[in-house]
């Protein structure tokens, strides 16, 4: 410690012994700074405030509907992304910088500067953006802002735009060859079906239904022809005496099956007229009356007409039995039998053929299975792609058009505008430090100066430096005359002192008050 203390005197008292130096160096150092600080030219602000509303009504009511971009995203990256080297040559066009600007490199230079210079500061939950920019020229600093003002709402319309044109193409370019594609796939589908058109039934049903349908067909058929057959029979002994027909006998009444054409077909006229009647009129009217009367008269006819004829085949019994209504009706269901055995033949000869045919085909159906699943699985997916594209293309145009209705509203806050006053150099701040600074700048000068040409006070000091032995000290003995001398150069050095914290002090008070009245 007393190392320390020991080394830190000397240091001290060679700096003192270098302190008009020092004190020479912190006014010229001072004089150089406070006319730096005055030369730099006064700087004024021109700033805008721009609030970017992203809301909308539509955007909540379009939800599912369309493809919405993160338009808060979209906004601040382009606020980060906005001071590029293409837009701030557009803004020195736009705010008539280039007019002085006569080479390349100028341009660049001004370029690099305003790329500096420029700021755009947001606050992330309000969408609030500034825009501010510091020039010489306050009326060209608000020229400025006015451009980039023009060039951030341009930027995020172009860029929608832009986007959305990008989008369209792409899906237009992807939907034409699906649409090549499923042109294809519909070709080969219809070349197969073509190729396979026996095979091919309008109910969809594959080939094995197709067979178990057929062949369920063929045996219905046979059953009915089978059938057929066994009346055909039957009504052949009838015919032919094997069965006796029996007669109704004249004393018996009437059977269900004996009927005259001629009397029934009027009786079942009036039964008709009469049915119609009864529902506009009731049993006592003249006309159902008189119509009933008909219907029984009629009846009484057909009796008689029956009696007749039995009796007339009572007479005659071999004329009786060829004239029998019966024996007619036996015929005509022979033939009615025998042309329905005959449709039934072939019926079943068609039916065993399309069996057959189906049964041999039998082999290849695998194969027309999975040609058949293999180009429609193809076709499916193209055409659900190309449906979803479509389906894409209609939402990205329904998006493109809600923007253009509902987009990034910009809204100027505050428009362009300079400050009055200069916002730089902050000269308040500046002047004290050049004072600080000067007197570090003497410090320092002094003690460069105390260590490159040091003085010792001590023997030992002087010893350790040259590392030589040290014979013996001679000391001085300093007279009034020296002693005066020294107390005139210590006031002289407290009076250089003083008048500089005096200068300073004055100055800055003159400047804060001139500050004072300007404001």
């Amino acid at each position: 410690m007393d190392e320390l203390l020991r080394q830190a005197t000397a240091i001290l008292r060679g700096m003192w012994q270098r302190r008009w130096l020092g004190i020479i160096v912190a006014w010229v150092v001072g004089a150089a700074s406070v006319a730096a600080v005055l030369a730099i030219p006064d700087k004024y602000e021109a700033s805008a405030r721009i609030f970017v509303d992203t809301q909308s009504i539509l955007r909540p009511l379009m939800a599912g509907l369309v493809t919405q971009p993160n338009v808060d995203q979209q906004v601040m990256m382009l606020s980060r992304t906005l001071i590029t080297r293409p837009n701030v040559e557009k803004l020195i066009r736009m705010a008539d910088l280039d007019l002085k600007i006569d080479s390349k490199s100028e341009r660049d230079a001004l370029a690099e500067t305003l790329m500096s210079s420029l700021k755009i500061n947001n606050t992330s939950r309000d969408n609030i953006y500034t825009l501010s920019y510091r020039d010489v020229q306050p009326e060209q600093a608000k020229r400025v802002v006015q451009s980039l003002v023009s060039i951030f709402v341009e930027s995020n319309l172009g860029d929608s735009r832009k986007d959305s044109e990008s989008a369209r193409k792409f899906l237009d370019k992807e939907i034409a060859g699906y649409e090549k594609k499923l042109e294809e796939a519909e070709a080969r589908l219809k070349e197969f079906k073509l190729r396979n058109l026996a095979n091919e039934t309008s109910e969809g049903k594959d080939h094995f239904s197709r067979m178990s349908t057929a062949g369920a067909l063929l045996e219905q058929s046979r059953l009915e022809l089978r059938e057929a057959e066994q009346s055909r029979d039957a009504l052949k002994r009838q015919l032919l005496g094997e069965e006796p027909v029996l007669l109704p006998e004249a004393t018996q009444e009437p059977i269900a099956g004996v009927s005259i054409p001629e009397i029934d077909s009027r009786i079942d006229a009036l039964q008709r007229n009469m049915d119609a009647m009864l529902q506009r009129f009731t049993e006592k009217h003249p006309d159902v009356v008189s119509t009933r009367r008909l219907i029984k008269e009629l009846e009484v006819q057909k009796q008689e007409e029956i009696v007749a004829r039995r009796k007339s085949a009572l007479a005659n019994p071999t004329a009786s039995v060829n004239s029998s209504p019966v024996y007619q009706q036996l015929k005509v269901s022979l033939s009615e039998t025998e042309a329905r055995i005959a449709a039934l033949l072939t019926r079943v000869a068609e039916y065993q053929a399309r069996y057959d045919r189906l049964k041999s085909a039998i082999a290849l159906v695998p194969q027309l299975e999975a040609e058949f699943t293999q180009l429609n699985r193809d076709y499916e997916i193209n055409k659900k792609n190309y449906e979803q594209l479509v389906q894409r293309r209609e939402s990205a145009s329904l998006g493109s058009e809600m923007d253009n209705a509902a987009g990034v509203d910009f809204r100027l806050i505050d428009p362009p505008r300079a400050s009055p006053k200069p916002v730089a150099p902050n000269r308040t701040l500046f002047l004290p430090l050049t004072m600080l600074l000067a007197l570090i700048a003497g410090v320092a000068v002094t003690f460069a100066a105390s260590q490159l040409r040091p003085v010792f006070f001590d023997a030992r000091a002087l010893r350790e430096a040259c590392g030589l032995p040290l014979l013996g000290t001679v000391s001085l003995l300093a007279d009034e005359a020296r002693k005066g001398r020294e107390r005139k150069d210590l006031l002289r050095f407290a009076a250089a002192c003083i008048s500089f914290v005096g200068v300073y002090g004055a100055g800055l008070l003159v400047f804060f008050v001139l500050s004072a009245r300007t404001a």
